[in-house]
C-alpha cells in the first residue's frame, strides 16, 4: 500500500513539474513573439566613438528627444553611450541612429548584442533549475 500511494504522488509531482514546464516553455515563446503594437516601446543603444563631455551629452539627449517616436534618452559622457527608448511601430531604431551619425555632427554605431550575450541577459538562466528549463527550451525547435 505504501509503494502505491508513493507511486500515486510520484506520478502527481511529474504531471505538474510537465504542465509548469510546458507552461513556462509557452510564456517565454509567447512574451518573445509579440507582435510589434502602437504601445510597444523598445530600447536602443548608440556608441559615440568619439570623447563626448557633459555638454556633448545635453546635445546629443536634445537631438534624440527631438526624433519622432522617442520616448526618453539617457547620455553618459563618461563611456560615450547614448541609450534611448522608442515606439518601434512609429520608428525604427537604425533609422534613428542613421539621422544622427548623418546628421548631429557625431559619430556613432548602434549597439547589437551577439547571440552569446543575448543569452548572458536573459533573466531564464539564474539559477540551476531555470538553466536546465532554458537548455530545454533551446532545443525545442518549433518554437525557434
Amino acid at each position: 500500500m505504501q509503494q502505491i500511494r508513493i507511486r500515486k504522488v510520484m506520478k502527481v509531482v511529474a504531471a505538474t513539474i510537465a504542465v509548469l514546464s510546458i507552461t513556462l516553455v509557452a510564456h517565454i515563446y509567447v512574451v518573445t513573439h509579440k507582435p510589434v503594437d502602437k504601445h510597444m516601446v523598445a530600447m536602443a543603444r548608440i556608441d559615440i566613438r568619439q570623447d563626448i563631455d557633459a555638454h556633448d551629452a545635453d546635445v546629443i539627449s536634445e537631438w534624440l528627444y527631438q526624433q519622432e517616436g522617442v520616448d526618453h534618452v539617457l547620455c553618459n559622457p563618461a563611456t560615450n553611450i547614448a541609450v534611448f527608448t522608442f515606439y518601434p511601430a512609429r520608428v525604427k531604431a537604425d533609422d534613428i541612429v542613421g539621422r544622427f551619425c548623418n546628421s548631429s555632427g557625431y559619430t556613432g554605431v548602434r549597439y547589437m548584442p551577439d547571440a552569446k550575450e543575448m543569452m548572458k541577459g536573459c533573466p531564464v538562466s539564474a539559477g540551476k533549475a531555470e538553466s536546465w528549463l532554458s537548455a530545454i527550451y533551446k532545443r525545442v525547435s518549433f518554437l525557434h
